[in-house]
């Protein structure tokens, strides 16, 4: 099976049973709240959104490579566990790069919004 086939998959079900075989053992990953390296870094972030956010969706907009560049585009969603559970979203793109043995050696993430816009949905009306 051809990774953006995998992709497509992995974001149908996130952040449930993700493919981490296709992540390199060094993988560099960054968000705007995140960068660090390693797929065990990356495997406990991604079980962090499973534990602690209540009904997370992934919609996937865009998926495209050229060469060895994969990019993304997609809306992230779930429910805070507050009281009030308010629905966060948060939309942006991905930005990949795969290695001669088809794994993601680099995984960048750029926010539509900026973080603080990210804690003012907790609050809105």
């Amino acid at each position: 099976m051809d990774i953006l086939t995998i992709l497509r998959q992995d974001y149908t079900r996130f952040p449930i049973d993700q493919s981490y075989d296709i992540y390199a053992e060094d993988v560099y990953f960054q968000d705007p709240l995140n960068r660090f390296r390693g797929v065990k870094r990356y495997r406990q972030m991604i079980s962090f959104i499973e534990k602690w956010f209540e009904h997370p969706t992934f919609e996937l907009y865009a998926l495209d490579r050229v060469d060895r560049a994969i990019t993304t585009r997609w809306a992230l969603s779930w429910n805070t566990p507050l009281p009030w559970k308010p629905r966060i979203t948060i939309s942006g793109k991905s930005e990949l790069v795969v290695n001669e043995s088809e794994l993601i050696v680099s995984h960048i993430d750029y926010w539509d919004c900026s973080p603080f816009d990210v804690v003012k949905q907790h609050f809105r009306g």
